[in-house]
């Protein structure tokens, strides 16, 4: 354990050098740090740090895991499409039919997702909260006009691409007999086999440049929703306050102020505590166990120590 508080120490130095000074008097003043309190079975620390204004950190960058928990149904959609789509486009860069194969399989898992509901109505829904969110800070003191400026822009130029694209912009691939082929057969162990599909065999088989060329046609199609999404995210996480939190005998228990609607909870622990965090609840409240890892053939129990760790409420 007091390997676990080392870490702590570190993590509190990183976060107070990742940015300017000028942006953290923007940020305790009036950024996206600012929200209701959470309670717990314990009293919360008195320390609010933000997050750092960096994409969500690594396990090479900061030697530790982020473990995330939506607690609505539309972030629970954002951040399966957000995955689906960084999937595809890495395996589409690996140039190779099996690449190819794993990419397909995000692309069609995506398509899946935005067919159950108006994916693209909740996206817009979301950048005009955020814009208004942004237009309030306007007029306020402290705060960096430039870096105010250069977000709005962002969100208004995502939703201005979103919105051109119309709400059928999925409609060729929906309608692509080749796709639907391939999405139907996929639900079949192994179904996608040369001999269950071989215009898919053949189109594997093609030279590396076409195949990928197509493919990109096809995710510029969904660029407009996943780049939005994506930024959407990214603004969700820099809005949670940040606090270092105990687990006692790794149990902790979350009530959630109702006039404060948070929408992901996010855990941070060391790569080296052996542990992870098993959530469960909504948006109300939960309950967070955290499960010592033992291996693949040993099932995990719940540790008995004092758990550290890093706790973010995001809004």
């Amino acid at each position: 354990m007091p390997a676990i508080w080392s870490w702590l120490n570190k993590r509190r130095l990183e976060r107070t050098r990742a940015l300017p000074a000028s942006f953290w008097h923007w940020e305790r003043r009036c950024g996206f740090t600012c929200g209701a309190d959470v309670t717990h079975n314990t009293d919360m620390t008195e320390s609010e740090l933000p997050e750092a204004g960096a994409p969500p950190e690594t396990e090479e960058e900061t030697g530790s895991l982020v473990f995330e928990q939506p607690l609505n149904e539309r972030m629970r959609t954002f951040l399966r499409v957000d995955f689906l789509y960084n999937q595809a486009l890495y395996h589409n860069e690996i140039a190779s039919q099996w690449g190819s194969r794993a990419a397909m399989g995000s692309l069609i898992d995506i398509l899946a997702i935005t067919t159950r509901g108006d994916v693209r109505s909740d996206v817009l829904k979301e950048l005009e909260r955020h814009l208004a969110t942004l237009s309030e800070f306007q007029s306020k003191p402290g705060v960096d006009p430039e870096r105010l400026r250069t977000l709005v822009g962002n969100l208004q130029r995502l939703r201005g691409e979103l919105m051109n694209a119309g709400s059928a912009f999925l409609q060729p691939l929906r309608d692509s007999e080749f796709l639907s082929a391939i999405k139907h057969r996929s639900a079949i162990p192994g179904g996608t086999c040369e001999f269950d599909l071989p215009d898919y065999y053949y189109w594997l088989a093609q030279s590396d440049e076409p195949r990928i060329r197509t493919f990109n046609q096809w995710l510029g199609m969904l660029r407009p929703l996943c780049d939005a999404i994506a930024e959407l995210l990214w603004l969700t996480r820099q809005n949670g306050r940040t606090r270092e939190e105990k687990a006692p005998a790794g149990l902790f228990h979350i009530t959630f102020d109702r006039d404060t609607p948070y929408q992901l909870l996010r855990i941070s622990l060391p790569i080296s505590a052996g542990m992870y965090p098993e959530i469960s609840g909504s948006h109300y409240r939960c309950s967070v166990r955290f499960l010592e890892w033992k291996g693949l053939t040993t099932r995990p129990t719940q540790t008995t120590a004092d758990v550290p760790f890093i706790l973010s409420c995001c809004g």
